[in-house]
């Protein structure tokens, strides 16, 4: 199983969830908007979502057409990246980042009695969200618990005091790494009911991944799964173009790295979600082959997972056809 979603329509950033039996899967929509390639990724100039389904992993996507565009959303100004949704009760929310009006990136939230919506955001951004890929990850206690965080374009960089700071420079390489930030949400999953903390990776002495490790390090694309009652907690390195995955006892971690998940693909990002559907797990990612390489016009495709009997995730050739 490696095979695309859809035709017609430019997709990437999938977050691969199962709710009442069936897929759902929410991407970013790709579109060309004339701005040249940057380190800012200001090229992926995105500007709404929409929401697919499918019965069954091998059957037709369905295209539930638009559930949410930047002009809905009055916080918003711009650049609609990777996001993600969740249940709970009778209720599905949608997180995505974008930028203010300051061109701050900041992560909101919107509802529906749907999960393909029409998602109707809050007023405001989630308060203390900042960067982008939200993540949410549904524990088996019925807690919530969001993930996000990039560098680069993502601004993960400039919150190193912890306010905003105009300031794009990194660790040392021998220094840590960057973290991803994780906070459990709030009872009516709109909020954060504590402050964001570090997610820390380690080496298998304990180490942190250190900044110039950059085969190793978190750059973007949070993501978490349960596996044999163990968290896994997987991401993109970004400019090596690996998708690597740790493993902890918490839903905090440390996580501690365990190997790499996805090997290159044509087009400059990579990003992911993991999801058991139907007795089998899957990843969901994407590349650019589709459209001749052009980096922000991509396509999602679906791949088959295994999980070996020690815990270890075989390797996938982001080559392959």
């Amino acid at each position: 199983m490696n095979r695309y979603l859809l035709d017609g329509i430019y997709t990437a950033d999938p977050s691969a969830h199962v709710f009442d039996g069936r897929l759902y899967i929410y991407p970013s929509h790709d579109v060309e908007g004339g701005i040249p390639f940057n380190d800012n990724g200001d090229h992926f100039d995105m500007k709404d979502y929409h929401v697919f389904s499918l019965e069954s992993i091998d059957g037709e996507a369905t295209d539930h057409g638009p559930s949410l565009h930047v002009d809905d959303v009055p916080w918003a100004k711009r650049q609609m990246w990777a996001p993600d949704a969740a249940k709970k009760g009778d209720t599905y929310y949608f997180y995505f980042p974008a930028k203010d009006h300051d061109d701050i990136f900041r992560i909101g939230v919107a509802s529906s009695d749907k999960p393909y919506g029409p998602f109707q955001p809050d007023e405001n951004y989630i308060e203390g969200s900042f960067s982008i890929d939200p993540a949410v990850f549904e524990d088996d206690n019925d807690e919530y618990y969001m993930y996000f965080g990039g560098i680069w374009g993502g601004q993960l960089q400039r919150w190193k005091t912890g306010s905003y700071e105009d300031d794009d420079s990194e660790p040392s390489d021998e220094a840590p790494a960057l973290c991803p930030k994780v906070a459990k949400m709030s009872d009516d999953m709109r909020g954060f009911a504590e402050e964001p903390v570090d997610v820390l990776i380690l080496d298998k002495k304990g180490n942190p991944i250190t900044a110039g490790d950059h085969n190793r390090r978190f750059f973007e694309a949070a993501w978490v799964h349960k596996f044999n009652g163990r968290y896994y907690f997987s991401y993109s390195t970004g400019n090596t173009h690996l998708l690597c995955y740790a493993i902890g006892d918490s839903p905090y971690g440390p996580f501690t790295y365990g190997g790499v998940i996805l090997t290159p693909v044509i087009g400059w990002t990579t990003h992911h979600s993991i999801c058991e559907f139907q007795g089998k797990w899957y990843l969901f990612h994407h590349d650019s082959r589709p459209s001749g390489g052009v980096t922000h016009l991509r396509s999602v495709k679906i791949a088959e997972l295994t999980h070996r009997s020690d815990g270890t995730i075989e390797i996938l050739d982001g080559m392959m056809e």
